[in-house]
Formats: structure tokens, C-alpha cells, sequence
């Protein structure tokens, strides 16, 4: 068992694509699983033939990655396909509907969030025990490791 360095600091979690039955409404609430608090996240796992609710949200704007098999999104009423490692953000306001036309299952990650996205917030620093932060945008990568240092299995 891993122990966080800070309490809260982390949280593990596990996506679940072989039995779903359990589920429930077709979905696991990762963001339950992980305490987020500031965005949604949802594995939705749809078996050949299954759908979902006609929905919309009223300020929460979405991306669906399609983790395994293929998604027939329906933007208002409208079809797009997507396949394995593909992604599409839908509007805030805009009617969708997730569609499994088969032939294998489909397992996608749905997130979404409310409010605007405050970018560049990070802080960068040169080593472990470094105090002073920096912008990411201004500190150099650093150096590949040492292939020494690399798994060999």
C-alpha cells in the first residue's frame, strides 16, 4: 500500500472495463472515487445495442474520450463517430446522446466542468529540495535518465 506523502494530497482510483454489471446506471462517478471537487469525471461503459439518456447540461461543457470500441455521439439529433483515442468537446446548452452501434463494447472517460479554466498556474522547480518556484514556461526540461535507471521488464 502506497501512503501519501500529504493527507488528501492523493487519491487512487481504478477504471473498471471488464465487469460493469455492478455499475449501475452504466457509469462509474470517478470523480466520487477521487474526491475531485472541481470538475466531473465518469467511465461510461455502453454494451453493443445500449444508449444513453438524451441529455444537455446548463453550464457544464463536456469531453468524451473513447477508451475501447467506437461511440456514436448524436449532437442534437446529428451522428458523429469516434474511435479508440479520439476526443470531442460538446457545449454547454447543446442536446447529446451516447450510442454503442457495435460491434464490441465501448468504454469512454466523460469529463466536464462549469467554470473557466485558470491556465498557467503551475510552479516549477529544479529539484526536490528547491523552495523557490518558477514558471514551467521558463525552466528547461530535464535531462533523460540514465538508461541504467530504466525497468527492464
Amino acid at each position: 500500500m502506497v501512503e501519501p506523502v500529504q493527507m488528501g494530497a492523493t487519491r487512487f482510483g481504478h477504471l473498471d472495463t471488464q465487469d460493469v454489471a455492478d455499475v449501475g446506471e452504466r457509469f462509474l462517478p470517478l470523480r466520487r472515487q477521487l474526491g475531485l471537487s472541481s470538475f466531473g469525471m465518469n467511465q461510461i461503459v455502453l454494451e453493443p445495442g445500449q444508449r444513453g439518456r438524451i441529455h444537455r447540461h446548463l453550464h457544464q461543457e463536456e469531453v468524451y474520450l473513447v477508451l475501447d470500441g467506437r461511440l456514436t455521439l448524436l449532437i442534437e439529433s446529428e451522428a458523429t463517430e469516434l474511435g479508440e483515442g479520439e476526443l470531442i468537446r460538446v457545449a454547454p446548452q447543446v442536446r447529446r446522446q451516447l450510442v454503442n452501434l457495435g460491434p464490441g463494447r465501448l468504454v469512454l472517460l466523460a469529463l466536464g466542468g462549469a467554470v473557466e479554466h485558470r491556465g498557467r498556474d503551475g510552479e516549477a522547480f529544479t529539484s526536490w529540495d528547491d523552495e523557490s518556484p518558477t514558471s514551467p514556461q521558463e525552466m528547461p526540461m530535464p535531462p533523460d535518465l540514465d538508461p541504467g535507471e530504466l525497468r527492464t521488464a
